[in-house]
């Protein structure tokens, strides 16, 4: 008997998870622990993942994509995940607006300077091998910033199955201008400075970033692929912090800079419920 209600509880862990990740995230709400049984390894990741996804029932814009640093990556067996961008949470802008982007009081809260790469409607595999396959399935690509936030606290410093439980720990976009001439342009040479409150907070390049931007896209799409969801709608990918994954607080504000295409900004406020 034992053993079975184990069995129970341990099936019914990834239903468990979600609804109260999405719970706390509709009510704004800090959770200081982790809601259940922590997953140790990505496939429970997703199934969470998935399963709040369906919960949340708010349609889908893009996905961001965070790397897996070693030894982890070779424990877990992937060097990247993903999570959820919800179309309601992409702020845009292009024309030089600074958006106030919500996180969760008493959760985590970073801001990440990313490039931002859209994969075309009509896309249904296979997924590229190369850079000049994935340029030829994209159709824009603009300078951005992620807002990553989730009312777990230890959200990243869990790890990464933890991280992807709660949408990969993201809570908003600001989808900055055009990055013009892209098609021509080695996104890895692209020097990005990240600020908060005026100060330097880090400053590197895409090439730090396995094989880069275009990497993320086929990474994505695979992953993607892999779990069943439909791809072929178009979507942003959000390719991965490039000089860090930056601890924000409300009141704050984040400025990305890439030195001779263009910047943008947000400032930090507190997420209410919705």
């Amino acid at each position: 008997m034992g053993i079975e209600l184990n069995e129970q509880a341990e099936m019914s862990a990834p239903e468990t998870v979600a609804h109260a990740f999405v719970s706390a995230r509709r009510e704004a709400r800090a959770l200081p622990v982790y809601p259940g049984i922590t997953p140790r390894e990505l496939g429970t990741a997703y199934t969470i993942q998935d399963r709040a996804i369906m919960i949340d029932g708010r349609p889908v814009a893009g996905w961001k994509v965070g790397r897996i640093n070693p030894p982890l990556d070779g424990v877990l067996g992937a060097n990247r995940l993903s999570g959820p961008i919800f179309t309601a949470d992409v702020v845009d802008a292009a024309d030089g607006e600074v958006p106030a982007m919500p996180v969760y009081v008493g959760g985590f809260a970073a801001a990440e300077a990313e490039i931002l790469l859209h994969v075309a409607p009509g896309f249904s595999g296979p997924v590229p091998t190369d850079d000049a396959g994935t340029k030829a399935i994209l159709d824009d690509v603009r300078l951005g910033i992620e807002i990553a936030s989730s009312p777990y606290p230890g959200i990243n410093a869990d790890g990464p199955p933890v991280t992807v439980s709660d949408f990969g720990n993201n809570a908003g976009l600001v989808r900055g201008p055009v990055l013009d001439g892209w098609r021509d342009l080695d996104l890895c040479a692209i020097p990005v400075r990240g600020e908060i409150d005026g100060q330097e907070v880090g400053a590197a390049t895409a090439a730090t970033m396995l094989d880069g931007p275009y990497g993320a896209v086929r990474f994505l799409l695979a992953n993607l692929i892999e779990r069943g969801f439909d791809v072929s709608g178009g979507l942003w990918v959000s390719s991965g912090a490039i000089t860090g994954v930056h601890q924000i607080a409300v009141g704050q504000a984040f400025r990305a800079v890439f030195e001779g295409c263009g910047e943008l900004g947000c400032t930090i406020i507190a997420a209410t419920p919705r």
